[in-house]
């Protein structure tokens, strides 16, 4: 009784995650599926290996079932592996507790929690990230966040050169940056690069 109670917290639960959180802040519906079938297939597995006496098995068992779930899709980010992580969380949870556990529970509504806030859009909501292809090949640091902040019309938090290309003339950066900053602060963050080329 207790673990079909459970089972009923874990499908609100996964369900609010979901449809509550994810698809109307990021609005893949392919990761929906895939969110649903980790949580349930997880929730399946951890109820069948839950029931059997704890020891190695167990331990081993669950660990198969962790290491099936690969996320090597370079179109996956980092928030999206935390929806799936916190799917596959709350099937274990509810899957492995056979009788009715408060702290369990609690667990479960931390997790829906606290991506609720992590990946609220009015947290650090002028904070963005992108990865630039520049049309030139910059060895000056100050003078590369300077043309990217001009560029971007935003101040330069952060500036990681990926690839810096001095035949084809191109550099690759990968930029974190705040957007609603005042044009006249990325200016003067600029060196004049037309003294430079006089």
């Amino acid at each position: 009784m207790y673990q079909a109670v459970f089972i009923a917290i874990d499908l609100v639960a996964v369900s609010l995650l979901t449809f509550a959180l994810y698809f109307p802040r990021h609005h893949r519906r392919d990761l929906v599926v895939a969110f649903l079938g980790v949580n349930v297939g997880v929730l399946a597995v951890a109820i069948v290996l839950g029931s059997a006496p704890i020891g190695a098995g167990l331990g081993l068992g669950l660990f198969g079932v962790l290491s099936i779930i690969r996320l090597r899709s370079d179109e996956i980010t980092q928030h999206e592996v935390a929806y799936y992580f916190a799917s596959l969380a709350l099937g274990l949870i509810a899957g492995l507790n056979s009788i009715m556990n408060i702290m369990a529970i609690c667990l479960m509504a931390l997790i829906i929690l606290v991506l609720f806030v992590g990946d609220h859009p009015r947290l650090f909501r002028r904070y963005r990230q992108q990865t630039l292809v520049l049309d030139s090949a910059f060895t000056n640091e100050d003078e590369l966040t300077g043309h990217v902040a001009v560029l971007l019309g935003a101040r330069v938090r952060s500036i990681q050169v990926r690839r810096l290309d001095l035949v084809n003339d191109t550099t690759v950066v990968d930029v974190r940056y705040q957007v609603g900053e005042s044009l006249s602060l990325a200016r003067e963050a600029l060196p004049v690069r037309q003294e430079l080329a006089r």
